[in-house]
């Protein structure tokens, strides 16, 4: 096949130097994540000459000839002790045609609450799997979490084809498995690229012993890859973080981060869960006055009427507010080796606020096999997925998570030492 000689860049001007995207790595253990990632790092130019000489060193001392490029993102010592990734690795890099932030999630069953962390902001991910093995359980769990974050993009890299002599049949069979799963979870939209990490094929350079793969390398997708929307196009919501008072009585500001929107002086605005009304007086950003704020900006807000308003409320749009409720139904991944069980007294972290929750119901577990739902499990273990009833002692102003992130997640944490215990999201999902 004849590779095509103009990519998405050439003719859309909205993949440029000054786009940003967040991606994240995930996959089973041993299929080649941090190898991959730092032949990503290494052939984009994009290690710095004291890393490089560090890793060279330490690939020395284990005794290897050649340089061992997963030493560029397992930092910890225990995971160069133990060939591991057991931490996020977060990895800035720059092409000139667009700028990444790179989170290398681990890939053991063990550490699957670390991918949870890594991909809640990502825009794109890229589960891997060994040719050798195929799609295997962690391979349908990361997918499944991916679908669960509304990740927008999702990569299948097929790794490892040096290992089944490039043979295309194999890589296509994988692929149609995976793309028949992703489908199925309702994965919006699936890129799959055969490639080696070891050897460098269809990472950064096109492979010459695929030639009947006419696709993009990894990193031509990333590089062309449409960005989501900026968070400012989204409805105005601002979780109120702190009230600042200053010496002067007439001074009474709202501190916090912008997450979605745009808010203007002059603005109706209204205050949650509280339901007042009021307009936007004035706006301060670094200690000065400013007309406008854009998500995801930190600011102060001065509002016209003097209502009572503390740690945790939500100022927001009145054409489009959130409806504060004391009952969310929501979809989790639990974290914690504890389990979560039925009529389990939790801490609830939304946005800016905590409020004391109670776990009214498990109705269902999802089986990663063949996404049926586990009627009544009457618990979640770490790494499950399951829809959960929750009672909140106040309401809160909560979005559907398919509708903002930001205001439409939470965490589960344990009152007695403070410890996360379940990432969740509002709202059910497409798939079970």
């Amino acid at each position: 096949m004849t590779r095509p000689t103009t990519t998405a860049l050439d003719t859309d001007p909205a993949a440029s130097a000054t786009s940003l995207l967040r991606l994240a790595t995930a996959g089973s253990v041993d299929d080649g994540k941090s190898t991959l990632v730092g032949r990503l790092l290494h052939d984009s130019k994009s290690v710095l000459t004291d890393q490089l000489e560090a890793v060279e060193h330490s690939s020395r001392n284990r005794g290897q000839s050649t340089l061992d490029l997963a030493l560029l993102t397992d930092g910890l010592r225990a995971e160069r002790e133990q060939g591991i990734t057991i931490d996020v690795a977060y990895r800035y890099f720059a092409t000139p045609r667009r700028r990444f932030v790179l989170a290398d999630t681990p890939g053991h069953v063990q550490y699957t609450r670390n991918m949870v962390t890594g991909a809640s902001t990502a825009e794109l991910a890229v589960i891997l799997v060994d040719a050798r093995n195929g799609v295997v359980e962690q391979t349908r769990r990361h997918t499944a979490i991916a679908t669960l974050l509304r990740v927008p993009h999702v990569v299948l890299a097929v790794n490892k084809m040096d290992l089944v002599d490039y043979a295309e049949p194999v890589f296509a069979a994988i692929a149609a498995e995976f793309t028949g799963y992703a489908a199925s979870l309702g994965v919006p939209e699936i890129t799959t690229i055969p490639l080696s990490a070891l050897a460098g094929d269809n990472v950064v350079e096109p492979s010459a012993t695929m030639d009947w793969y006419a696709g993009s390398t990894l990193l031509e997708h990333l590089e062309t890859v449409p960005v989501a929307h900026a968070p400012s196009d989204g409805v105005p919501r601002f979780p109120v973080q702190y009230v600042i008072r200053s010496q002067s009585p007439d001074y009474r500001g709202y501190a916090g981060q912008l997450v979605s929107g745009v808010l203007r002086v002059g603005q109706p605005v209204t205050v949650l869960p509280s339901g007042h009304t009021t307009i936007v007086e004035g706006i301060d950003a670094l200690g000065e006055p400013v007309d406008i704020a854009c998500a995801p900006q930190s600011v102060t807000l001065r509002l016209r009427d003097e209502l009572d308003i503390s740690r945790g409320d939500l100022i927001a749009s009145p054409d489009a507010p959130p409806t504060p409720s004391q009952d969310l139904h929501a979809t989790v991944c639990h974290l914690h080796d504890t389990p979560l069980t039925e009529g389990q007294r939790v801490l609830l972290r939304h946005t800016t606020r905590t409020v004391a929750a109670i776990v009214r119901e498990i109705p269902s577990r999802l089986t990663l096999d063949d996404l049926s739902p586990l009627p009544r499990p009457g618990r979640l273990v770490a790494n499950d997925i399951g829809h959960v009833v929750l009672r909140t002692a106040e309401p809160l102003a909560v979005d559907p998570y398919a509708h903002s992130r930001q205001t439409g997640s939470f965490l589960l944490i344990d009152p007695m030492d403070g410890s996360t215990l379940t990432a969740g999201m509002v709202g059910d999902t497409t798939f079970w």
